[in-house]
């Protein structure tokens, strides 16, 4: 791994539209899922986002059937798709409180055979199961730890796809060929450097922030910065624990950076989440 002054003390910003998403995802759900647009541009420029480009994500978002607008008050608002709701409290669980498999636990296989008339629908199943961190054992075939059966079935049953899938949970019994068969079914190597770069980039941040230890916590200043900190992180990383499906230790490579990065993130989240919470909550509550 790259050393923490071989790059920049600040990471790159993520799309704007994914930094609302994320601080739709983070706060909204306070507000009934909504926030003004007013709110919103106060917020997203703290992030260095402008407001044309917030207006023009906003409607990006609500083309894609993410965000609905409305009357808030006389003002101009934009809240969450109610259909969505399910989907964001699934990511809470899977960005916030991650579980990782055990050597011991069952494996969930997933069967599919489509139609050749409806052959089009392949790759929609092939993309649904990537999506949700599954691993390819051979075409019609995917694999993933059991303990995100709930998850996938749910994914499958949303897309109007279950009709086409078969799912299973088996143990796997030529246990000294495991290593090299995780290898074969899911790209670590590509999950692997996302881990290390995220390391790279957030590092720096958490040791700039344990460098403030001591000022005051409630200065609104520091309250700023760690909002400014805090969401473009969390965007960074919630696309991580969904690439991995949290496979079991003892199967993944030797100094897996993907742990490392976990135990960043969780410290950062730790330290920022709070104080990211009570910025934008005053900004919200200011308007």
């Amino acid at each position: 791994m790259a050393k923490a002054d071989a790059v920049p003390d600040v990471a790159p910003m993520p799309r704007h539209q994914h930094l609302i998403v994320t601080v739709y995802g983070l706060y909204a759900r306070n507000q009934e899922g909504t926030f003004a647009v007013a709110d919103l541009i106060q917020l997203l420029g703290d992030l260095g986002v402008e407001s044309a480009g917030v207006r023009s994500s906003v409607s990006r978002l609500k083309k894609r059937g993410v965000l609905v607008s409305l009357r808030r008050g006389g003002s101009a608002a934009y809240k969450l798709s109610p259909e969505l709701e399910d989907v964001f409290t699934a990511g809470d669980e899977r960005i916030f409180a991650p579980r990782r498999a055990r050597k011991d636990d069952a494996w969930l296989l997933a069967s599919f055979s489509v139609p050749e008339a409806q052959r089009h629908l392949r790759h929609k199943l092939r993309t649904i199961l990537t999506r949700v961190g599954c691993g390819q054992v051979s075409p019609g075939l995917w694999i993933a730890p059991g303990n995100l059966a709930d998850e996938v079935e749910q994914q499958l049953r949303r897309a109007g796809l279950m009709d086409y899938v078969d799912l299973f949970k088996a143990t796997h019994l030529t246990e000294g060929h495991i290593h090299e068969k995780v290898g074969q079914w899911w790209d670590l190597p590509s999950l692997e450097a996302l881990y290390t770069d995220f390391l790279e980039r957030h590092e720096p941040v958490l040791q700039r922030w344990q460098q403030r230890d001591g000022e005051d916590s409630e200065s609104p200043e520091l309250l700023k910065q760690a909002f400014a900190d805090y969401v473009p992180m969390v965007t960074a990383w919630r696309r991580l624990p969904y690439m991995d499906p949290g496979l079991p230790e003892e199967y993944l490579p030797q100094n897996w950076h993907g742990l490392a990065a976990q135990e960043l993130f969780t410290k950062l989240h730790e330290l920022l989440g709070p104080k990211a919470q009570r910025y934008a909550m005053s900004v919200v509550g200011a308007n």
